[in-house]
């Protein structure tokens, strides 16, 4: 049982960096293991809605555009779980997040109950540093890709800088159940 972990913040040793540590170190309490992947280390442009918005993500659910996310798209499907960390940039995910998540929804979204991603549990982290603002609006936007690619929300968690001491623990907990989860349904 394989779990990734996106971290989508260029800072890599920052509050996002360490919520994603943490769901790391989680995951592997629980038995599975984990692979951390820094989405800004990846060539991963934003959606560029091909042929007016009927690409090839809408017929045969792989994008066009080439680049790192192919590798990542399928790496997201052969995943039994995935953890998405992001900071909050003005009350949203980062732009990475928001282009990964983006190009995903419309290879996966138009497949219906038959999306690659159908009930595959995800945690979804939104970490705020500086104002510690737009974490809830962040997650209900992360909320509605999960529904639109008809993955299991496994849980939500906001964060901010100061509650970061306490909700570490929360992830690193979160992290945990989500492989026995895993592990029960193997």
């Amino acid at each position: 049982m394989k779990a990734i972990v996106i971290q989508a913040s260029p800072n890599t040793d920052g509050l996002t960096a360490a919520c994603a540590e943490a769901a790391i170190a989680g995951l592997k309490d629980g038995g599975v293991e984990a692979e951390l992947i820094h989405l800004n280390k990846l060539n991963i442009g934003m959606c560029e809605a091909c042929e007016r918005g009927w690409g090839t993500c809408r017929t045969e659910h792989q994008c066009q555009v080439k680049d790192d996310f192919q590798a990542l798209h399928a790496k997201t499907i052969e995943s039994d779980a995935l953890v998405l960390v992001t900071p909050v940039y003005w009350w949203e995910m980062s732009e990475s997040a928001k282009a990964f998540t983006d190009r995903i929804r419309r290879c996966e979204a138009t497949l219906k109950d038959e999306s690659r991603l159908f009930e595959k549990p995800v945690i979804m982290i939104a970490a705020a540093g500086g104002s510690g603002n737009g974490t809830i609006t962040c997650l209900a936007s992360m909320e509605r890709w999960i529904q639109h690619v008809r993955a299991r929300r496994f849980d939500m968690i906001p964060v901010n800088r100061w509650t970061k001491d306490y909700k570490f623990v929360t992830i690193r907990s979160a992290g945990e159940a989500l492989a026995k989860d895993m592990l029960s349904k193997n």
